[in-house]
């Protein structure tokens, strides 16, 4: 839980209702009741620069509502449009310059929420790194996701697990054979237009497979691939001691 003088929305105007002394009262009762269990908080792909812009506030709401103590971007925070594999937009607003300058900005609040986080490397994140090995550039050339992105307490890796529940970017399949093929409960997105828990249950095991969802903006250029298909799924999620996982869609 933030200090009073923390809470502050994007347009600058306090996110409380409450005066500073109601809130002291319940910041100190909040001190000395910490839950002990993980509250892990998990973004979904924000493919900055092109993420919507509420959906930062969305997921900082969520963090509070369910008193997390942990953050995990599940992937894909950048999306590196102009540096994709596949066909670009050749009316595209932003130079490559541009458009990483852009992102770097857009993360800036991001990082200010929560200037610690494990930071899962999506596909769109690491196309840099494949360019160059491609061109077999030694990796001494390049430089840490942290520095470029300027966020350097945030933890970037493949993957992570917590309290028996794997986290990964997920670009093997969904969340729901994954979770049943590793016998795990994991937790995934890379996936726009899904967002849910299912459980799977045995005579000696419960576990869960999670779709994150996204807080991409489906009305850019950059998401023009994908016009034709289904409207993206927006929203974050919430995992609790691992047992308890909770998708928190965002109202459109």
């Amino acid at each position: 839980m933030k200090k009073y003088s923390e809470l502050y929305s994007d347009s600058g105007n306090p996110k409380v209702r409450l005066s500073e002394e109601e809130y002291q009262i319940i910041y100190n009762y909040r001190e000395k009741t910490k839950p002990k269990e993980k509250r892990i908080l998990v973004i979904g792909d924000l493919h900055t620069p092109f993420d919507l812009e509420e959906y930062h506030q969305h997921c900082v709401d969520t963090y509070h509502k369910w008193n997390c103590n942990q953050v995990i971007f599940i992937g894909d925070i950048i999306d590196n449009h102009y540096s994709s594999f596949h066909e670009v937009n050749i009316d595209a607003d932003y130079s490559g310059k541009q458009e990483l300058d852009l992102a770097i900005d857009r993360l800036k609040r991001y990082y200010k929420s929560f200037p610690k986080a494990d930071v899962i490397i999506g596909n769109h994140d690491r196309m840099i790194m494949r360019k160059a090995q491609t061109s077999a550039i030694p990796s001494k050339w390049i430089k840490d996701y942290k520095d470029v992105l300027e966020v350097p307490n945030w933890n970037f890796t493949e993957r992570v697990e917590y309290d028996q529940v794997q986290y990964i970017h997920g670009e093997a399949g969904t969340a729901r054979t994954k979770s049943k093929a590793d016998m795990q409960s994991t937790v995934q997105g890379h996936l726009h237009t899904q967002a849910y828990t299912e459980y799977t249950v045995g005579r000696n095991f419960k576990i869960f497979g999670m779709q994150i969802g996204c807080g991409i903006d489906f009305s850019s250029y950059a998401m023009a691939y994908a016009k034709a298909g289904k409207k993206p799924a927006v929203g974050c999620g919430v995992v609790i001691g691992g047992k308890t996982a909770i998708n928190c869609m965002m109202e459109l």
